[in-house]
């Protein structure tokens, strides 16, 4: 007899900060599927396996996290977190995701409250920030010290709306790249970038239930005491 999995199936129904968060990751790395029984499942599937414990934590599941091995030379161990509810993925699919999320991805209505907590979970799934050195002139005498922060989507669509509710909360600038891929990137230079720092973790990291992944906070405060000793 199969055992009965616990999940809060009204998770995605009220909007608290964790609610926002799930989302936002979900919108980077997570997927509805659909199997041959007409069973519908939402899955996330990250390499990292703290952080998805805090999102089972936070959606109050009793589901399995498994184990999937790489398949090529170079490829990383991917947990993956797969849960069985069609009310789920019908509150998900009016929140704006469907099956093929990838192309028709689009912002949903986040209150204003909770899009910090949007955004950071969106970063930690599809955003990457960089510290280092640049030349500061063409003699490659001088070096700068910078820091960029980057979003990365298949979908234009949904770049250029996050970016746009960006501009309406916390930055001034940044601009959209179409790669030669199939993906484009929203660029964030170094004032926008300690912006974002500032909406994303707003000095309060005790209240996140371990809902953010420390490596990337860190290279934001690298930056800052870089800055300091320079």
């Amino acid at each position: 007899m199969p055992i009965y999995k616990k999940v809060n199936k009204d998770f995605f129904k009220i909007w608290t900060p964790e609610m926002a968060y799930v989302l936002g990751f979900f919108a980077a790395d997570g997927y509805i599927t659909v199997n041959k029984r007409g069973g519908q499942f939402w899955c996330i599937q990250i390499t990292d396996k703290k952080l998805l414990e805090s999102i089972k934590r936070a959606i109050k599941a009793d589901h399995k996290i498994s184990i999937r091995l790489p398949k090529k030379s170079g490829e990383n161990l991917l947990y993956r977190l797969q849960i069985g509810s069609i009310e789920i993925c019908n509150d998900l699919r009016e929140l704006g995701f469907s099956e093929r999320k990838t192309k028709s991805l689009a912002i949903p209505n986040v209150p204003e409250e909770y899009f910090n907590d949007f955004v950071r979970g969106y970063f930690d799934g599809d955003g990457n920030v960089w510290v280092g050195y640049i030349h500061k002139d063409k003699n490659k005498k001088n070096f700068n010290l910078t820091i960029k922060t980057v979003f990365t989507s298949c979908s234009f669509r949904f770049l250029k709306q996050f970016h746009t509710r960006l501009l309406k909360t916390a930055v001034h600038g940044g601009s959209i790249h179409k790669s030669k891929g199939n993906y484009s990137r929203l660029q964030f230079s170094v004032k926008d970038s300690l912006k974002l720092y500032d909406l994303m973790y707003n000095g309060n990291i005790g209240d996140f239930l371990g809902l953010f992944l420390d490596r990337k906070k860190k290279i934001f405060e690298k930056f800052k005491k870089l800055r300091l000793r320079s």
